[in-house]
């Protein structure tokens, strides 16, 4: 589903890119928002061609957060298109080469996605010479009717954009519309509000706070990282329900983040809490080791 007339998904296997442009668009007449994963660079370059043409460049490319998997084709895609990239000034430790992001807690989620979540790449990249700081009165570059919102907890400086005029909402990681946690979830990408990545979320009660704003803003479409598109009636509502009843719905039971958050600064991680080894630990070993082995060999 395509979010709006000038909103267009780019769905790269377990997560979204969007974007943001009429059909279309002249050349730095769009925006790109998130670049997927290191393998999605074609997959992008590709549905930017279809909607706004082949020589058609992006004026800026804005990331809602820097994990491995929002972050993966953005140096290429930078340099291919002479574009600059926009994040929050929080984020901008992890985009500088200064700070990789907190270590994940795979003892969170309950599924497949967070029981291999060690093996995720939460190294910082260095994009110094073209990463810039979001403008601090919430304007999005190059979009004039659109707003910034900083909706931190899945990262310090993560942040969600929204259009008042037609309440479209991009929310990023923030919540999405599958259980990421889940493998099989994460491929089907079956329509229902959910927390944030629970193994990546290393501030719950921010988190919270940051769904609780996003409800506030009563979108009439939610555009998310993970997960399709979803609007309307149905969204409001599981969205309300995940906002009220986030400490339930959301957080874990135990974890890492859930005793005691990570501090983060504008220089980077400051403080992470030890990890927690509840007693499904060793089961949890052995699942993940058993995912890791199947997924290695399909590979083959």
């Amino acid at each position: 589903m395509q979010p709006a007339a000038d909103v267009f998904r780019v769905p790269l296997s377990i997560v979204n890119a969007y974007l943001i442009g009429p059909p279309l668009a002249a050349d730095r007449g769009w925006v790109l928002i998130d670049a997927g994963l290191s393998i999605s660079r074609a997959a992008i370059v590709t549905a930017a061609a279809a909607a706004f043409g082949p020589r058609s460049r992006p004026a800026a490319i804005v990331l809602t957060h820097g994990h491995f998997d929002h972050v993966g084709s953005v140096a290429a895609l930078a340099e291919l298109w002479d574009a600059p990239v926009y994040a929050h000034p929080l984020e901008l430790p992890y985009l500088t080469g200064r700070s990789d992001y907190p270590p994940p807690d795979p003892a969170v989620g309950g599924g497949a996605m967070a029981l291999v979540s060690p093996l995720y790449s939460r190294r910082g990249i260095d994009l110094s010479s073209r990463v810039r700081a979001l403008p601090d009165n919430g304007a999005v570059p190059h979009l004039p009717d659109w707003q910034w919102v900083h909706t931190p907890g899945h990262t310090p400086g993560h942040v969600s954009l929204f259009r008042a005029e037609d309440r479209t909402l991009v929310a990023g990681d923030a919540f999405v519309t599958t259980k990421q946690e889940s493998l099989l979830a994460a491929l089907l990408k079956p329509e229902v509000v959910h927390g944030p990545p629970a193994y990546f979320t290393t501030d719950w009660e921010a988190a919270g706070a940051s769904v609780r704003t996003l409800a506030s803003l009563r979108p009439e479409v939610a555009a998310t990282g993970h997960g399709v598109p979803m609007r309307g009636r149905v969204l409001r509502e599981q969205l309300d329900r995940l906002a009220r009843d986030f400490d339930r719905r959301a957080v874990p039971v135990d974890g890492r983040y859930v005793r005691r958050p990570a501090v983060a600064d504008v220089r980077g991680v400051r403080y992470v809490p030890p990890p927690v080894f509840p007693p499904a630990a060793v089961l949890l070993a052995v699942g993940a080791g058993a995912v890791v082995g199947a997924l290695t060999a399909s590979g083959d």
